[in-house]
């Protein structure tokens, strides 16, 4: 019994020292965050092997290469953008996650609502606006090829030059993590968050140009935003489950 009691001891001062606690302190917390890998997990399914705009078709084409895409892929656009409407709701609790921890930071909560309030804006041109491009497109075959072309264009140009929210989201993020005094993330998190509103200015030139580098399917436009989000947004996961753990269970709850 006396042996028992011990390991417990010594467990719990283990638990004590890491300065964590149970997960199942704080379940609803845990659900939601589970979420998170779970939408952009099929974020990137529907994206890449669905819809096909990961990575996206090239600008540079005819109107009949534009509306022989469209035919090609007409199913898989329908199932993966159709998935997309249904599940999109989990941007929402991606984004607000991010905000129940950046309020417990101690510059208050003006940075968390603005990271909200851009991330929310940014969710029509940035994912919203070209999955109903590219139904309307597929809805009816027969369209004239030039609406096809419209669509085509607007998609892909509203899904990789969406600039100003998420650049406001982004900064938002860095000056909260840089002036937060709890470590609720790490500051060189922050500068990771810099290098994605750089990514967004540098996604300007799709407007102008059709092919190169800065074209929406190149590898400064495209590719390297593409990576350092991706990067950014395996940090940012990694860290709210650290950020989790770390939360005492007695925490009095958000205002």
């Amino acid at each position: 019994m006396s042996s028992t009691i011990s390991a417990q001891t010594s467990q719990s001062a283990k638990v004590a020292d890491n300065g964590r606690t149970p997960r199942a302190g704080k379940r609803d917390v845990w659900l939601v965050f589970w979420i998170v890998p779970a939408f952009y997990t099929a974020f990137g399914v529907i994206f890449f092997a669905l819809a096909r705009v990961m990575p996206p078709p090239r600008p540079d084409v005819t109107t009949d290469q534009m509306v022989h895409f469209f035919h090609a892929h007409g199913l898989t656009i329908k199932i993966g953008f159709g998935v997309l409407v249904l599940i999109v709701g989990g941007a929402g609790v991606a984004n607000g996650i991010v905000v129940y921890h950046m309020k417990r930071m101690t510059v208050g909560s003006v940075m968390a609502y603005a990271y909200l309030g851009s991330m929310s804006i940014g969710a029509l041109p940035g994912c919203l606006l070209v999955a109903f491009c590219f139904l309307t497109a597929v809805y009816r075959p027969g369209r004239d090829r030039q609406v096809l072309a419209l669509l085509y264009d607007l998609g892909l140009l509203s899904y990789v030059g969406s600039l100003g929210c998420f650049t406001t989201a982004y900064f938002a993020f860095a000056v909260a993590i840089l002036y937060d005094r709890n470590n609720i993330f790490p500051k060189w998190l922050a500068y990771v968050s810099v290098w994605q509103i750089v990514t967004e200015v540098l996604a300007v030139p799709v407007f102008v140009s059709k092919a190169g580098p800065f074209a929406w399917n190149g590898s400064i436009a495209f590719w390297m935003g593409t990576v350092i989000f991706g990067f950014w947004l395996s940090c940012v996961i990694v860290f709210l489950m650290k950020a989790n753990e770390r939360q005492p269970v007695d925490e009095p709850p958000l205002d």
